[in-house]
């Protein structure tokens, strides 16, 4: 309980502490080269100088090399081990990883050259393949250090995805595949820039790394502090004052944070005593904590380190991601800062008092320049379009040289201040690095699985495997993806549980999404998986920054975690609602007006939804106020369900009417055509949309589609018995042997489903009148 805040971050999220003397020395030398690199790299130098331009892949090879180098000389081979020098043989293993790492940049131009074909070395009359030993030595070691730095969970993951690949043959019909062999994986997975060194390395060298320099930056000028004096100043006095506190702080060192465990450590060593002296319990003020830290990792402009990930995987602007995850992110904060003055509320707690409370004007202008920085890096972003590397890096040197004034104002004599100025920006570029041991070894491993996916078209069999198992139920399958993010979220960092389930699900949500007559975003879906992954880290029994906070506040961790889990519910629903209703990423929203319209209901809702989970508005709730609630809730979230309820956008066509019907409609009419596509693994349940054709009245629908239609046996709709080469059908994607089970026409003229809105604010008026009289008798 009474841990220091660094002991407890070393031994949950380790970052490589506890080497003493001239070994601490080298590391942090070597620390500070590879911050150094990334600096370069980002920097106009090498491009204005002619010295020291990289490509992408050798760069990437030289950033995996410095974070294994790093990682085998920090990390003990027994995890959690304290380490105070270096074994022999973890120096070997040091230098034999970052030579295969680093070969991507010494033989780069020999990988080339030979398009494929591994490097073989005749020695004593044979042939030595020395490129498959030195790539199988490469994967052996990256799986070691993932072990060390990371745990046993993604090194298992990897384990099994490489068995899959090397046994594709012997695997079940349905995600079986013809092989690859070991030395073809090898190459592809450690010389080319498709697997291990493919888009999360990349992601990791173009922009986590530095990122995550730009936060040890800002931790070690000390602006955790000054946000957190900051946010006592401003709501300190009222009601329920340390847990908005902390709520605040965390929200605003999380967006220069990408970890939930730091940021709990970090501010909750000083929101969790002030919020248990004040009354709330050691559970519920370490839950409060737990839930602010972890939903850091939503907050633009960072979002740790997926964000940038999000990007590549997408195909869009890092601003476009910032843009679509804004409005959920500053909900779902708005609506914890809620639960905390439910509980003040119940526990009839009050504020802290003023003398004990930093003085707001004072306590702004003191740390205003931490905001520049940050400010600086938001109107580069979003106001200029930089791209993410060069805003970050520009605000890295306009952060130095802040440390440099400061020290030296601060100081009697300015050149003692420089001298105490650089060995801070020292300390930030060696913590940066350290911080990105772990970091790296993750982004390493993840690409190899996307390898494994790309190289054996796993993504297909998942495909057919998931639409087997959901019966081509949308629901099921966010059920179902939703539970593996949780799952693999506690053992895998939030990122790498990101990539591994993003390669293999988002497609396959995306398309059985259309083939159930739902258009889902595809950023909607990378954002869904990214939520629910980082519900793990409050999720229990694993829980991470729950324990964390539970050394700092005395409280049973499982206890603090189930609570921290109650807490983010209301963070859990908002994927469930923008999947459905992507107006809440910004979606089809042309206009400021929309958007505040957007931003206003979608409050309301959520924090509606936190009172009904707490089941406290202004007194307690009765049954019918909850279940009134619930009304409001699905009217504001999800206003397009509770109108189809009433004004179909679909209406059903007679089956009888393919044959018959006439073709013509009004221009702009789709039609949504079901079928069931058998198949030797079972039936595939599928939709089209279609545009109705316009043909001449009284030609059959079937026809003017291209369709030839039979009885399909057993009664249950029409087989296609032939179809027309590039027909409307066929060019929707129907084949034949597709039995058609059913055909919807879509209603034009129907209302915006804005008018449900009024339903769902009348429900709430009615809940806020009762609980206002029921207080007023109460009072």
């Amino acid at each position: 309980m009474n841990a220091k805040p660094d002991d407890l971050i070393e031994r949950l999220e380790p970052t490589g502490g506890g080497l003493v003397s001239l070994w601490a020395r080298s590391l942090s030398a070597v620390a500070l080269l590879w911050s150094l690199f990334q600096l370069w790299i980002a920097s106009p130098l090498p491009f204005m100088t002619g010295v020291g331009i990289f490509t992408d892949i050798p760069a990437r090879g030289l950033h995996l090399a410095f974070g294994l180098l790093l990682c085998f000389l920090v990390f003990p081979f027994r995890r959690g081990a304290a380490r105070t020098r270096v074994p022999v043989h973890d120096l070997a293993l040091a230098a034999a990883a970052f030579f295969c790492a680093a070969y991507l940049w010494l033989g780069y131009d020999g990988i080339t050259r030979r398009d494929g074909i591994l490097l073989e070395v005749a020695v004593g009359g044979m042939s030595l393949p020395v490129e498959a030993i030195l790539g199988g030595a490469g994967i052996l070691l990256l799986l070691e250090a993932t072990r060390r730095s990371v745990g046993w969970p993604l090194v298992v993951v990897c384990a099994v995805f490489i068995l899959y690949s090397l046994a594709g043959q012997s695997m079940p019909g349905l995600i079986s595949h013809k092989g690859v062999s070991l030395e073809r994986l090898i190459g592809y997975q450690w010389l080319t820039g498709e697997a291990i060194f493919g888009i999360p390395l990349n992601v990791s060298v173009s922009y986590v790394f530095l990122f995550v320099l730009f936060g040890a930056f800002m931790d070690r000028a000390g602006a955790g502090r000054y946000f957190l004096d900051l946010a006592f100043a401003l709501v300190g006095k009222y009601r329920g004052g340390p847990a908005k506190g902390a709520i605040l702080a965390s929200g605003m060192t999380g967006m220069v944070s990408g970890s939930s465990i730091a940021n709990t450590v970090t501010t909750g060593a000083f929101t969790i005593p002030m919020m248990k002296r004040m009354g709330f319990s050691p559970v519920k003020a370490g839950a409060i904590e737990v839930s602010a830290s972890t939903n850091g990792q939503i907050m633009p402009p960072i979002m740790g380190a997926a964000a940038f990930v999000i990007a590549e995987f997408v195909g869009i602007s890092y601003y476009d991601v910032i843009v679509h995850a804004a409005i959920p992110a500053a909900i779902s904060y708005c609506a914890l800062f809620y639960i905390s003055h439910l509980e003040a509320l119940k526990l009839g707690l009050s504020g802290l008092p003023k003398a004990q409370l930093p003085l707001l004007k004072a306590t702004f202008l003191g740390g205003l320049h931490y905001l520049i920085p940050i400010l600086a890096l938001i109107y580069l972003l979003v106001v200029e379009r930089w791209s993410p590397a060069s805003a970050v890096f520009y605000s890295i040197l306009l952060m130095m040289a802040i440390i440099l004034v400061k020290s030296a104002r601060d100081a009697d004599d300015p050149l003692t201040g420089l001298g105490n100025g650089i060995a801070v920006i020292h300390a930030a570029l060696t913590a940066g690095a350290r911080n990105m041991i772990s970091v790296t070894a993750a982004t390493g491993a993840a690409g190899l699985i996307v390898g494994v996916v790309s190289a054996t078209g796993l993504n297909n069999a998942m495909l057919g495997l998931i639409e087997a198992i959901s019966q081509g139920n949308v629901y099921i399958l966010l059920l179902l993806t939703a539970l593996v993010c949780i799952v693999l979220g506690m053992g895998l960092p939030t990122t790498a549980n990101y990539i591994v389930v993003a390669s293999l699900m988002a497609g396959v949500i995306v398309e059985l999404g259309n083939a159930s007559g739902l258009v889902l975003p595809l950023i909607g879906v990378h954002l869904f998986v990214f939520y629910f992954g980082l519900m793990a880290d409050s999720t229990p029994p694993v829980c991470l920054a729950a324990f964390a906070a539970s050394a700092i506040s005395g409280a049973d961790p499982l206890k603090t975690g189930v609570q921290s889990f109650l807490y983010d519910i209301r963070t859990a629903i908002l994927p469930l609602v923008f999947i459905f209703n992507p107006a809440l990423l910004l979606i089809g929203v042309d206009s400021v007006g929309e958007g505040l319209l957007v931003f206003a209901v979608s409050l309301t809702a959520i924090l509606c939804f936190s009172a009904l989970t707490q089941w406290w508005l202004l007194v307690r709730l009765r049954l019918w106020e909850g279940a009134a609630l619930a009304v409001a809730i699905l009217c504001l979230f999800r206003p397009d369900f509770v109108l189809n309820q009433v004004s179909p956008d679909f209406a059903p066509l007679e089956m009888r009417a393919l044959e018959t019907a006439p073709a013509a409609a009004a221009p702009g009419t789709k039609l949504r055509i079901r079928v069931v596509r058998p198949t030797e693994y079972g039936d595939r349940y599928k939709m089209f949309v279609i545009d109705a054709p316009p043909g001449p009245p009284g030609r059959p629908l079937a026809a003017e589609l291209g369709l030839s239609l039979a009885p399909a046996g057993g009664g249950g709709g029409f087989e296609i018995a032939d179809i027309a080469f590039m027909g409307r059908a066929e060019k929707a994607g129907l084949a034949f042997g597709d039995i058609v089970t059913g055909v919807d026409v879509e209603r034009l003229g129907r209302p915006a489903k804005e008018v449900v809105y009024p339903v769902g604010l009348a429900a709430l008026a009615l809940v806020l009148l009762s609980q206002i009289r029921r207080r007023r008798r109460a009072g």
